[in-house]
């Protein structure tokens, strides 16, 4: 296989990987409330963060045992995609009568399929790389990146793409479709992708190593206990925008003085700013580490959080649409700062016996514990504030969302004080 035709297999692998979860991750929580389950968007996103603790862990041991990587690959998106386009067709049977105890199981089923394929797609690009020769610190980053576009255009696509009645997909059941189609796709062509074998059935780990259990040994580090014990309430903030912005900014609607305007009408397109953001805050992050080191690097994320969420309390999609941009660029740093310069951190302190185990943990702390956690906590204080109101025949989430962006604000910044003094830079100490 020629070098051209390896990258650009790979590439397509990674832009369908993330269109899939383009589609709906950030408008979900649109299409929740508009079907009268505004209550329960945080239980929506807290499984991503609940199926995140134990799925990939289990996925992975059959992608090394017992079936081909890209063969598992595509069975995850054949069960995920299948499932979301069972969810898609129960909300469009259903109407306006959508249930959670329906809804929530088929799309439980999808996400807990879907979450393994993130960890799953580096792997087969990693082994077909290296398989062919490639090096990839340097040339899976610019592959990565595509899984972003995938992202941005997905997003796009449902919120300027329209159903038969005028209603753009960002605010229905098709997100839902979408994302199935696209997820079937993915099934038919990971099959194609090049084989990567099992590992020999020498290898015996055990259980426990294979889950990332025996990186809990780290916490007997006092300066690694801390981290993680910070990893995990910041991992707090990661999903609450995206559960909570599309129906925030989309609220707007319902006010007069604001109906019509860009941002209120296109909320996902003002959100695709984000991941845009997302993509070039990387670049910045090899200079601020070697010039600031972790943790001022870490405590810039903490504080571009708070403005992250202050921002959405104090702007609107009008005169003060600037203030929803302004958020919306912040983000590369409040997610890529945590995030990346975490994972670059935990490779630094951990030997190579324990350092996929280690970034297992820093995962599970981040995207699994803190997630689920924050999401529960934002839906109840999002339900607190806010309430659903009909206004020409469409439910809006409405209420108080600036004083629910201000708890999340101060929860940042709260966790930031904290951090900058508990925590000692190992480089600066």
């Amino acid at each position: 296989m020629n070098s051209k035709s390896v990258r650009t297999r790979l590439i397509v692998m990674s832009f369908l990987q993330f269109a899939v979860w383009g589609a709906y991750l950030t408008s979900m929580g649109n299409y929740l409330g508009k079907a009268g389950l505004s209550d329960h968007i945080g239980w929506f996103y807290s499984m991503q963060g609940i199926v995140s603790i134990f799925m990939p862990a289990l996925i992975g041991i059959i992608a090394d045992k017992f079936i081909p990587a890209q063969k598992v690959l595509s069975i995850c998106h054949g069960i995920a995609g299948l499932a979301m386009l069972a969810a898609g067709y129960y909300c469009m049977k259903a109407g306006t009568g959508v249930e959670f105890g329906v809804l929530f199981p088929l799309y439980g089923v999808s996400v807990a399929f879907y979450m393994p394929t993130i960890a799953l797609s580096n792997s087969v690009a990693y082994n077909i790389l290296e398989t062919n020769g490639y090096d990839t610190v340097k040339d899976f980053p610019p592959i990565r990146v595509f899984g972003t576009v995938g992202f941005i255009c997905s997003m796009l696509f449902v919120n300027f793409m329209r159903d038969s009645e005028g209603a753009q997909f960002q605010s229905t059941y098709w997100q839902f479709v979408t994302s199935g189609v696209l997820g079937i796709i993915l099934m038919v062509y990971a099959l194609t992708l090049q084989n990567c074998p099992v590992k020999a059935s020498g290898d015996h780990k055990s259980l426990a190593d294979a889950l990332g259990l025996k990186a809990f040994t780290l916490f007997k580090d006092r300066q690694m206990a801390i981290f993680f014990i910070f990893s995990m309430l910041l991992g707090v903030a990661l999903q609450i925008t995206n559960g909570y912005a599309n129906p925030f900014i989309t609220s707007f609607k319902a006010m007069p003085e604001y109906a019509g305007t860009f941002g209120a009408e296109n909320a996902n397109a003002l959100i695709s700013i984000s991941q845009v953001s997302e993509t070039l805050g990387i670049l910045l992050i090899p200079v601020c580490l070697r010039k600031l080191g972790i943790k001022k690097v870490m405590l810039i994320a903490m504080v571009a959080w708070f403005f992250r969420f202050g921002l959405f309390g104090v702007g609107n999609p009008g005169p003060g649409v600037w203030m929803f941009i302004l958020s919306m660029l912040v983000y590369g740093v409040a997610f890529d700062f945590f995030n990346i310069s975490g994972s670059l951190y935990v490779n630094e302190r951990t030997t190579e016996d324990i350092r996929s185990s280690a970034q297992g943990l820093f995962m599970l702390m981040t995207n699994g514990v803190g997630a689920s956690i924050g999401m529960i906590a934002a839906q109840a204080v999002v339900n607190r504030f806010t309430h659903a109101a009909e206004v020409d025949g469409i439910f809006y989430t409405v209420g108080n969302w600036s004083a629910a962006w201000y708890i999340f604000a101060g929860y940042s910044l709260l966790v930031a004080i904290l951090f900058a003094i508990f925590f000692k830079d190992p480089k600066r100490a």
